[in-house]
């Protein structure tokens, strides 16, 4: 698996302190007590490190070699900590599927506390699968293996495409079986994220009514996030600006490599513009703009293309929350808040257009809007596979054609999009450098789940390996870049809770 991914199977008995070589501080619990819930995690019965991201915790501070064994695989479960921490589940709000749900909450997850990167900056060590707390309403608090270490495979490739992402630093099996459809193995993800600061943090900071603990909030956020916004005329407005040009960028991101998160509600948009919480997402193969994987989207609305007008949504429930904030007047306060959520669709747009000129390797002064929406049509009509054809067609600025028209059965009309983006002079070594030849297909993330739960994580290792680092073509990994077979068919991912 590789050394920045490292599975232990059987934790090593190796004797340590008691007292792990860690300092966590208690930043969010300090600064806003009202936002959370000081609680503990629950004993897994049995842990067991299935795998371990090396390279972030060297990239934390935190030494690989004592988070393999013992002591330090209870650091990661939320059961030995150092002195000063105080773990909370944290208090949000949110919009699921366009309904408002005043009190959501870390219902099965806990911020243990923050430790300062390798660059000087704050990061949550977070768990998502360590037991009840108060906000579990009827859940019971524990995660499955299949979906967290679906977290840590997507997250860990979203890194490795240059995406903003909270990361993951571990999957632990808990040796306490889930009762879902059916009973399954237990485990814990380990998370680490710039903060866990949502659009729901806001709307529950806004519901209680208590503008002062609204302003702490929104000023936590400009510090930790945005500190430039400190010295705006109007911060907080500066602070709107801010996540609303983030969350643009995101989402075109998602969009230029075929991401569908699945579960755009408010309580899963970062204020960091930080993608979160993998639960039933999923990659498209096929190019298709109405696609829906998660099995609870009946109504498709988060599919592909309605991503970007659900992040809208989003940011304006957002800016609802610091209507109090942004002026005295609250209809000064809309007005700005509009002309702000305004902003949105052009920033976007120059954000996806920036990233679609360079997948076809074109240079900033070229205009790729209409060559690039051609070819979308095309990929769409011919149901092609997005990345792999985005991935042959560098071999056509070479001057081989052959390998991006296979994907056609109507050459012909290929063949005229292409004589008019060759005329545009495409560099081909420049498409290579943002088009992966690896992503987390579908049908291996299963395989390699499916794999895991029987004990086997020789598969998980493999794909970890490319899409890790997708950029660069080994040979060995042919099946790595190609589509889904035939007999896959229709894909259907689910939340696991």
């Amino acid at each position: 698996m590789g050394n920045n991914h490292a599975a232990s199977g059987v934790v090593s008995r190796v004797t340590v302190s008691t007292a792990p070589p860690v300092t966590l501080d208690n930043h969010f619990a300090r600064h806003l007590p009202e936002m959370g819930m000081p609680w503990q995690a629950a004993e897994p019965a049995e842990p067991q490190l299935l795998v371990l991201n090396g390279q972030l915790a060297l990239d934390l501070g935190l030494d690989p070699d004592f988070l393999r064994n013992p002591d330090g695989v209870r650091l990661l479960t939320g059961n030995l900590l150092p002195e000063g921490a105080t773990p909370v589940a944290q208090a949000y709000a949110g919009h699921q599927f366009g309904g408002y749900s005043p009190r959501l909450g870390d219902g099965r997850a806990l911020l243990l506390g923050e430790v300062t990167d390798a660059r000087g900056s704050l990061r949550d060590i977070h768990l998502k699968g360590s037991g009840r707390t108060p906000f579990a309403r009827g859940g019971d608090g524990l995660a499955a293996i299949g979906p967290m270490l679906r977290e840590y495979i997507v997250s860990e490739a979203m890194y490795a495409l240059g995406i903003p992402t909270t990361r993951s630093l571990a999957v632990v099996a808990t040796g306490r079986p889930v009762q879902r459809e059916e009973l399954l193995p237990g485990a814990l993800l380990t998370r680490v994220a710039s903060s866990h600061l949502r659009v729901g943090t806001f709307q529950y900071a806004r519901a209680t009514g208590d503008r002062e603990l609204l302003e702490r909030v929104a000023d936590y956020a400009i510090n930790r996030h945005y500190p430039h916004a400190a010295e705006a005329p109007n911060r907080h407005l500066a602070l709107l600006e801010s996540v609303i040009t983030a969350q643009a960028s995101l989402v075109a991101q998602w969009m230029l490599v075929g991401f569908v998160h699945g579960v755009m509600n408010t309580d899963n948009m970062t204020i960091s513009g930080e993608t979160i919480d993998y639960g039933p997402c999923a990659f498209i193969d096929t190019f298709n703009p109405s696609a829906v994987y998660s099995s609870i989207d009946s109504m498709g609305r988060y599919a592909y293309a309605n991503q970007p007008a659900a992040a809208q949504w989003n940011l304006t429930r957002f800016a609802e929350t610091l209507l109090p904030l942004l002026a005295e007047n609250q209809d000064d306060a809309v007005r700005l808040a509009e002309e702000a959520l305004g902003e949105f669709a052009a920033r976007y747009s120059r954000a996806w257009s920036a990233g679609m000129q360079a997948k076809l390797g074109l240079t900033n002064d070229v205009d790729a809007s209409t060559v690039a929406g051609k070819l979308l049509t095309l990929l769409e009509e011919s149901q092609v596979d997005y990345t792999s054809f985005l991935r042959r067609l560098s071999a056509a600025a070479r001057g081989d054609a052959g390998p991006a028209r296979a994907f056609f059965s109507d050459a012909a009309r290929f063949d005229a999009w292409l004589q008019e983006w060759l005329a545009l002079d495409p560099s081909a070594e420049a498409m290579d450098r943002v088009n992966p030849a690896y992503i987390p297909r579908n049908h291996l993330v299963e395989e390699a789940l499916a794999a895991a739960g029987t004990g086997d994580l020789a598969p998980l290792g493999d794909l970890l390996s490319a899409v890790t680092a997708p950029f660069t073509e080994r040979a060995g990994l042919e099946r790595y870049a190609a589509g889904a077979p035939e007999e896959f068919g229709s894909y259907r991912t689910f939340c696991g809770t």
